[in-house]
This record gives structure tokens, C-alpha cells and sequence, in this order.
């Protein structure tokens, strides 16, 4: 990378959002809340029915748990900001502000990919090793992957912010999204980025396409066992996998799209975003729900006894 004698003089970035239309930002701005609104209350229902029930107490669940609570951790980073910018525009970010929001979304989506990872390996061991299930998947053996998920999301983050840090940055100060990211804040560097954008790519992009390459085979793998070997409780088995081969793929082909190829504007960009900021995280919850007879069980005496106290209460 070339060396500038440049200052950053930027303090603050302009964030054009999704458009510039009042009357389509009032309409985006009541449909985005109810997706924010739904977000938090169906990933909090997913967390604190795992904790309640007993019956959910296992290696699957907790994961599921895990993931719901970085869902609603993601939806806290990306989904204010686009609120505030659709009910006025401009709307502005601090420099640290930004850096901070970037810091944190690709430390979630860093340890969201390798959550995904560790529930296609419980899949794995349920379908492969039943009997063994409980022995391998104990709670110890799932406790360091999720941390190590963590690490590793931290890791992920901190190691492009430390590249982002070392740009200058005298302006043009406008991001034409609705938060800060990594493709975007690049280019309105003063120097050449060509060598950081190599960096960045490898790192975001690499590791999206060979964590999803890695995902589609081992779902792949375990749909050929499913559909081989005549077993108890196929049908559930199936549907596990094929609802979390949707989450998969609803979090990962827009990842792709936007985080593994050079960084130039694309007309699609900013619906890749909102499908993988803001649509996605309100969604898993929905998914795994719908498809998960013992989650929706699990939900519904919550609710009873929600409603029993309720009564008793008055």
C-alpha cells in the first residue's frame, strides 16, 4: 500500500440510507419497525423458552439459543441506525461511532458463521452417532466451541478495524448505505486501497465461501444418510436439517454477494444488506419454529403459564 502524508480530518460519515423519497422512507420506516419489533420478541421467546424447559436442555437447543441471542445482537448494531435515518435525512455518524458499529456487526456475523458450523456438526453426530449423542455432545464439548466462536468472531473483526485504522481519511465523508461497512468506508480513503480490499476480501470473503462450501457438504453428506438408512424419527430429522440449510443459505448467498468480489457499487447491494442485517435475523426464529414441533410445544406451555400467572395475579 502506497504511504500518504495525509490527516484524517474526517470526524463524521453521511449516511444516505435506503432512499431518498419521504413519502417511501415513512412506509419503510413502519414496515422496518414491525421486522425490528418481531426480531427481539421472537428471538427472546426462542432464548427464554430453551431456559425454561428442560426438555430443551440439549446440545441443539443451546445452539439455537446462541444464535438467537446474536440475532437480536445484530438487529442492536444495524437496525437503530436505519430507523433513525429513515424518519430523517441526512442522517450523520461519528467517526468512532462508525468504527465501532463495523467493529461490532463483523465480530456477530464472525461468530454467527461458526455458530452455523457447530450446528451442522451436532446434526452430524446425532445422524451419525445417536447412540453416542449425549456422550460427545455434552454440555463442556458445546461450552469451548461457542466460546471459540466468540474468539474467533472477535478475532475477525479486530483484524480488519486494525487495517481500516491504519487509512487516512480527509474526505468525501458520504456512505451511500444505511450503516457503516467495511466495502464502503474503504473507498473513501485518500490512498490506494487496492492492497487492503485484496486483504479484506480474503479474509470476509474466503472464509464466508469456505464456511459455506464446508456447510453444503456436510448437510449433503447427512441428507445421503438420512435418505439411505431407514431410521426412527426420519421425517424430524429431515426437517431439522432442511430448516437449518434455509438459514444457511439465507444468511450466506447475500454474504457472498456483497463481501467476496472487488468493492465497487452494485444496484443490489443495499437489498443484500437489508436481507442479511435485518431480514434474516427476524426470520431464523420464525423458521426454526415453524419447523420445530417440539419448539412450538415448548412455546405454547410458556405462554399457558404466562397466562395461568397472569390470572392468579389479578
Amino acid at each position: 500500500m502506497e504511504q500518504h502524508n495525509f490527516t484524517s480530518t474526517v470526524t463524521e460519515f453521511v449516511l444516505l440510507g435506503l432512499t431518498q423519497s419521504p413519502e417511501l422512507q415513512r412506509c419503510l420506516f413502519v414496515i422496518f419497525f414491525i421486522v425490528y419489533v418481531t426480531t427481539w420478541l421472537g428471538n427472546f421467546t426462542i432464548i427464554i423458552t430453551v431456559i425454561t424447559n428442560r426438555e430443551l436442555h440439549t446440545p441443539m437447543y443451546f445452539l439455537l439459543a446462541n444464535l438467537a441471542f446474536l440475532d437480536v445482537s445484530d438487529s442492536l448494531v444495524t437496525a437503530p441506525k436505519l430507523l433513525s435515518g429513515l424518519l430523517s435525512q441526512p442522517t450523520t455518524i461519528s467517526f468512532k461511532a462508525c468504527i465501532l458499529q463495523m467493529l461490532f456487526f463483523h465480530f456477530i456475523a464472525g461468530a454467527v458463521i461458526v455458530v452455523f458450523v457447530l450446528m451442522a456438526a451436532d446434526r452430524y453426530v446425532a445422524i451419525y452417532k445417536p447412540l453416542r449423542y449425549l456422550t460427545i455432545m455434552n454440555q463442556s464439548v458445546c461450552m469451548g466451541p461457542v466460546a471459540g466462536a466468540w474468539l474467533g468472531g472477535l478475532t475477525h473483526s479486530a483484524v480488519q478495524i486494525g487495517l481500516i485504522l491504519q487509512l487516512p481519511f480527509c474526505g468525501p465523508n458520504i456512505l451511500d448505505n444505511f450503516y457503516c461497512d467495511v466495502p464502503q468506508v474503504i473507498k473513501l480513503a485518500c490512498t490506494d486501497t487496492y492492497l487492503v480490499e485484496l486483504l479484506m476480501v480474503s479474509n470476509s470473503g474466503m472464509l464466508v465461501i469456505v464456511m459455506f462450501i464446508i456447510l453444503l457438504i456436510s448437510y449433503t453428506v447427512i441428507l445421503r444418510k438420512i435418505k439411505k438408512h431407514v431410521m426412527d424419527r426420519k421425517r424430524k430429522a429431515l426437517s431439522t436439517c432442511g430448516t437449518q440449510i434455509t438459514v444457511v443459505c439465507l444468511h450466506f448467498i447475500p454474504s457472498i454477494f456483497i463481501y467476496a468480489r472487488p468493492f465497487r457499487k452494485f444496484p443490489m447491494d443495499k437489498l443484500a444488506s437489508v436481507i442479511f442485517t435485518v431480514i434474516s435475523p427476524m426470520l431464523n426464529p420464525m423458521i426454526y419454529t415453524l419447523r420445530n414441533a417440539e419448539v412450538k410445544m415448548a412455546i405454547r406451555r410458556l405462554i399457558s403459564r404466562m397466562l395461568s400467572s397472569g390470572r392468579k395475579l389479578l
